[in-house]
């Protein structure tokens, strides 16, 4: 008698699962990437490198999520690689923040060169925050994730995030009050 351990998916199963994650969150990984990086190639590999290392964990990763959504453990995952990244090259010179244009949205192009100046200043103001506001703000309004999403994504407790997204918030609103750092010029 053969020993056949039962196999809870078979890897085809497992493949599209998480051909289905891919579709699902793609955008999200890439848009998280984006604002955490500052430039479109290089949060392109970093979302390329957040589904690879998620491919070699994804089964275990579902089985551990006792089906809660896997989004925050993508983020996570991307969280941690963009660490690496600016930890990698915080010697080297980075992309100006005058030369990074928003990610495309569904909102007509009408009205993003309407708010592009206003866009640009939070975004200078975004980078000036500590990482775990920025991050935690690019988290909620960006990507559109809930307080519980952003609390599994982060390590913290729902009311930690809760607190830091306040603080984040307010720290933002009053920087751009304040003008600390202004829009760029274009002639």
């Amino acid at each position: 008698m053969a020993d056949a351990k039962p196999s809870p998916e078979s890897k085809a199963e497992i493949d599209r699962g998480f051909e289905q994650l891919y579709r699902d969150h793609l955008k999200d990984v890439y848009s998280y990437a984006y604002y955490r990086i500052g430039n479109h190639h290089d949060a392109e590999d970093l979302t390329e490198q957040t589904f690879l290392q998620a491919y070699r964990h994804y089964a275990r990763a579902r089985r551990e999520s006792d089906g809660r959504p896997l989004r925050p453990w993508l983020i996570r995952i991307a969280h941690n690689l963009a660490a690496n990244y600016h930890r990698d090259r915080s010697r080297k010179p980075q992309t100006p923040l005058d030369s990074v244009e928003p990610p495309a949205t569904r909102h007509s192009t009408e009205d993003l060169v309407e708010g592009r100046e206003e866009l640009r200043a939070v975004i200078e103001n975004l980078q000036e925050l500590p990482d775990d506001r920025r991050e935690a703000l690019v988290m909620r309004f960006a990507l559109g994730m809930d307080n519980r999403e952003i609390a599994r994504a982060m390590g913290k407790s729902d009311g930690a995030t809760k607190v830091l997204i306040h603080r984040a918030i307010k720290q933002l609103q009053e920087r751009l009050e304040a003008g600390e750092v202004s829009p760029v010029e274009h002639g």
